[in-house]
């Protein structure tokens, strides 16, 4: 299987996860993160659901010699905490609390053509761009056979 079909069906799982779970409405999300009114755990279930899977099927992934699309793992070493890091997290959290969505139900729900969705991810490619002009990508000489990490 090549990368692109490999990524588009994970894609797909995903978005069908995402559809099944009802995470793909804003209320939903909403509902989840505001503590002051009627709060709905839905998305805690969801939570524990995927972190129970990961929690399964990572140290049983990483016993194999590679990954089955690649020739090594590409893990992330940095450990220390930057306020790039502290920047975007609460970035990220701002923008999901007050709009419902994070990249990936925003995405899926756009093809729903939900319009607030549409809108969300219309910023999200605007603040993405931005960040690629205000912080230009470090080129190096890689292995062309191999994908970035």
């Amino acid at each position: 299987m090549n990368r692109p079909l490999a990524a588009f069906l994970g894609g797909v799982i995903f978005a069908v996860g995402l559809g099944i779970s009802g995470m793909t409405d804003a209320n939903k999300v909403i509902g989840f993160l505001n503590l002051a009114g009627p709060w709905d755990p839905s998305l805690a279930f969801v939570m524990v659901g995927g972190i129970g899977v990961h929690l399964a099927l990572y140290r049983l992934i990483l016993r194999r010699e590679s990954p089955l699309l690649s020739t090594r793992f590409h893990l992330p070493t940095r450990r220390d905490i930057t306020p790039q890091l502290v920047g975007g997290a609460a970035l990220f959290g701002i923008g999901w609390g007050a709009g419902g969505f994070c990249p990936g139900p925003g995405i899926v729900s756009v093809v729903g053509f939900c319009s607030p969705a549409v809108v969300f991810v219309l910023a999200m490619i605007g603040g993405m761009g931005l960040h690629r002009f205000l912080h230009p990508p470090v080129t190096t000489t890689a292995n062309p056979t191999e994908a970035p990490s």
